[in-house]
């Protein structure tokens, strides 16, 4: 069983910033890509920025310039880095990792609240 844990949410004012972690409970390097995906009330998961095992990384258009994804393969852990945060990125924010395999499986994690005031 893999297990991803997300840390590093919380409140914040509009034009902060924040850091998230993704914990992987296997090595990061078992996975073909990881992101981090994110839900508000009401609304459909969304993709925010996913990174691939070679580093490659895409982002939506939304947080483009202001979200960085990174990974640090050592610690098997994946990082969120939040800046300029808007009351509209307020959501629940979920770690995605797509375990290689002969059959991919997607694994979550828990998500982590954060809300960005006005």
């Amino acid at each position: 069983q893999v297990h991803l844990v997300e840390s590093g949410g919380g409140l914040v004012q509009a034009g902060g910033s924040l850091r998230l972690s993704c914990a992987a409970s296997r090595s990061i390097l078992d996975f073909n890509a990881m992101g981090w995906y994110r839900q508000a009330p009401g609304n459909q998961r969304e993709l925010v920025a996913v990174i691939s095992g070679g580093g490659t990384t895409n982002y939506a258009d939304s947080v483009k310039g202001r979200f960085t994804i990174s990974r640090d393969n050592a610690k098997n852990t994946v990082y969120l880095q939040m800046n300029s945060l808007k009351p509209e990125d307020t959501a629940v924010y979920y770690c995605n990792g797509v375990l290689r395999g002969l059959v991919p499986i997607t694994y979550w994690g828990q998500g982590t609240q954060v809300t960005v005031s006005s």
